[in-house]
């Protein structure tokens, strides 16, 4: 699992490496594309005007205006958060005196005082572009790092809280296997696949956002028919499906820890049909509901040490669902019942894709 967690992690920062070159590459693009733009305007004004020097003038200002923008464009990434602010002033002064000498050595005309006063109010203006230009691109670089950074650990918490299975209860079912196999009981087989097809389910196809409802429920059903082994009633479990349950997607073990709580919290013998567990879909709902009778011990405390319990079912809604759901629990002292309710379920499989290409 930690290996996972490191090749996760890893994949994240690149993912993040690649986002944060993708804008950089957008913000050159767009760089490239306004001041050719702004080339060729000023030189379409200036032929209009039946300049006859208008290539070399539009030369010699686009120079100025390049000089200024980017010395003052990474002057400003050099000493930013830094203070020097001293350093960063004479560096300032030196492009306000020197920024309009492309203009006058690439110019074709002669010298002229006014020329270079003109530049001067040239050299002001596109000071403030880069000033403008810096901060735009802090701002939305900064922006895109903040929510990649949350995004990361609101997947990191995901993962932890996915991680938390009871690992008593694969001990268990290991141990409940080893005496099927010992008496050479007809079932084992069955369980053997059982606990292959959770086992897979867990540790590969869990990772992903969603994954189908029906799929879910298969895991439920492999579970539920290895918590069967140490009853030797009839199923215990009643599950009981309407709507369709195969065409839409739910994030992956949700439903679980709602069913270890029940088996756990209910008496030791069951009778057939004692836990109910009920999946209904209609439109973009689901509800998911599991009602068990109440043990001789409190029922109140849904938590054990080392358990996972209904905390951290409502941390993992409140991140994956905040505002789509709600989950209601009633414990009438012999009855306990946990009601799950989903909104927007089909919506949420493609609107998750998106949220997170948007990160």
């Amino acid at each position: 699992m930690g290996t996972w967690s490191s090749r996760q992690s890893g994949y994240s920062r690149n993912t993040q490496l690649c986002t944060m070159d993708r804008v950089k590459k957008i913000f050159q693009l767009t760089h490239l594309f306004v001041w050719l733009l702004f080339a060729w305007l000023i030189g379409l004004q200036l032929a209009s005007d039946n300049d006859i020097y208008w290539r070399s003038t539009t030369a010699a200002f686009i120079a100025t205006c390049l000089y200024v923008f980017y010395s003052h464009f990474y002057l400003l990434t050099q000493y930013t958060g830094k203070k020097k602010v001293k350093d960063y002033w004479i560096r300032l002064a030196a492009i306000v005196l020197t920024g309009p000498l492309p203009f006058l050595l690439l110019h074709q005309r002669a010298f002229d005082a006014g020329y270079y006063f003109m530049q001067l109010v040239t050299v002001a203006v596109f000071l403030f572009l880069s000033w403008l230009a810096r901060v735009t691109e802090t701002l939305v670089l900064n922006t895109i790092r903040k929510e990649q950074l949350e995004k990361q650990a609101v997947e990191a918490e995901l993962y932890y809280l996915k991680s938390q299975i009871n690992p008593h209860f694969l001990f268990n079912t290991l141990n409940n296997i080893h005496t099927l196999v010992y008496k050479q009981a007809p079932a084992a087989p069955d369980a053997v696949m059982h606990l292959a097809s959770l086992m897979r389910y867990m540790i590969y196809e869990s990772n992903a956002a969603t994954v189908p409802l029906a799929r879910e429920l298969d895991y439920l059903r492999d579970y539920v028919s290895l918590q069967q082994l140490r009853y030797k009633n009839s199923p215990v479990v009643d599950l009981q499906l309407e709507g369709e349950t195969g065409a839409c997607y739910i994030a992956p073990l949700l439903f679980i820890h709602l069913l270890e709580n029940a088996y756990k919290h209910s008496p030791a013998r069951l009778q057939p049909g004692d836990l109910q567990v009920r999946v209904e879909v209609i439109e973009d709902t689901l509800t998911f509901s599991v009602q068990n009778p109440v043990g001789k011990k409190a029922a109140t405390t849904l938590e054990e040490p080392g358990g996972i319990g209904l905390p951290n079912v409502r941390k993992r809604l409140t991140l994956l669902y905040p505002d789509q759901h709600t989950l209601s629990i009633q414990h009438t002292g012999e009855i306990f019942t946990v009601l799950l309710t989903i909104h927007g379920l089909h919506a949420q499989a493609h609107e998750r894709k998106a949220h997170l290409l948007h990160h």
